[in-house]
């Protein structure tokens, strides 16, 4: 076998007494858990020849970079919650590189809350597309406002503290919280517990879904979401508040259900942005799918893939999904539901490519064409 070489070197390595990182929430030795971090999934993905679950998956996908988060952040050092406000002057604050190891920037040994604040432009993103703000990985614990609004958070402050340090995270940015024509201001809280702390890895920025100008409405951004397998789910009363939360598209891996396999559903309530002609057909697209998909309009069946064929064999994951609307299914003046089951039969799971979306038949070339 192609890794016997690598087993034999696993076992003289342990025979000698070489320290083997396991992956735990804080490291108790001397060095960067960050560092660690790094040496596990080089180490796991040479050993075993591909790339290890453990540790932190590319969460960007098809995403583009529009604004580069990589500079000096402004940074103070204890806990106030009117340091979120786009309104508060944070010019007397210390300036600090993201992303770093705040110990690394003028902090060493300093353990507790500390904030971050950075302006960007609006005017540099486009309406049309879907945001997503990744400030990349935070040790151990963050509360991400943008204009003063919570709009993500990974971990547990204390009493009940849970470190997320390991989590590369991705945040939605609804539209109506960005300033497209000027200043806005993302203000992190972070707590860290011990070791390292602040905004440590990743790659900081401001990425972009960009939407098909084929596409009449959009649902990029947060779906609901369940792991249970509930059939009345497909119909349009059914009440999912207490789902939980994830983007589309993005693999579920990459938001809390890491190797999860099996039957998931997703639900979109949405109305209507546009007013749909009588002499037009129309088609929901839901991108790209890993791996099975049976997909409900306000109660209806609208259509399903599924090759039948096994892991390793299926090629539905590749397909894209373009289900014609019936006509009068769509309701023009109150809500509308999709309900979408996936099951995923190994490795990576869920609607993770665009585009996602109500698209006009005249559009539908352009789609095929760009996929």
């Amino acid at each position: 076998m192609k890794n016997n070489h690598k087993i034999i070197i696993l076992f003289l390595i342990v025979l000698n007494g070489f320290p083997i990182v396991t992956l735990s929430a804080q490291n108790n030795d001397t060095g960067s858990q960050w560092d660690n971090f790094l040496f596990r999934n080089w180490f796991m993905e040479w050993l075993l020849g591909e790339k290890s679950d453990q540790g932190s998956q590319n969460i960007y996908g098809d995403l583009i970079r529009k604004i580069n988060l990589n500079s000096d952040w402004k940074f103070s050092i204890g806990d106030n919650l009117n340091w979120a406000s786009p309104a508060y002057v944070d010019n007397k604050w210390e300036r600090i590189r993201v992303p770093a190891r705040w110990e690394n920037e003028g902090f060493n040994g300093y353990d507790g809350y500390a904030w971050y604040r950075v302006h960007f432009d609006g005017r540099e993103l486009n309406r049309r597309d879907a945001h997503i703000l990744s400030p990349g990985f935070i040790d151990d614990v963050d509360e991400t406002y943008l204009n003063g609004t919570l709009i993500g958070k990974s971990g547990a402050f204390p009493p009940r503290f849970r470190t997320a340090y390991n989590s590369d995270r991705s945040y939605f940015m609804p539209n109506e919280l960005i300033n497209f024509n000027g200043d806005n201001v993302i203000a992190i809280r972070v707590y860290d517990e011990t070791l390292d702390g602040g905004i440590i890895g990743g790659n900081p920025g401001i990425y972009a879904q960009e939407q098909s100008d084929a596409v009449e409405q959009g649902f990029y951004g947060p779906w609901k979401f369940t792991t249970s397998n509930n059939p009345d789910c497909v119909r349009p009363d059914f009440i999912d508040t207490k789902w939980e939360s994830v983007l589309v598209p993005n693999f579920w891996d990459n938001q809390g259900y890491r190797s999860y396999d099996g039957t998931a559903w997703y639900r979109k309530v949405f109305r209507l942005s546009f007013t749909p002609l009588k002499t037009q057909s129309y088609y929901l697209v839901l991108g790209k799918i890993d791996d099975f998909d049976v997909t409900y309009l306000n109660g209806q069946k609208i259509g399903e893939t599924n090759d039948g064929r096994p892991f390793g064999e299926s090629q539905s994951f590749s397909a894209l999904r373009i289900y014609p609307i019936p006509a009068g299914l769509l309701n023009t003046t109150g809500n509308n539901v999709i309900a979408v089951k996936v099951t995923d039969i190994g490795k990576d799971g869920g609607i993770y490519q665009g585009p996602v979306g109500i698209v006009e038949a005249s559009g539908i070339t352009k789609i095929l064409r760009s996929n």
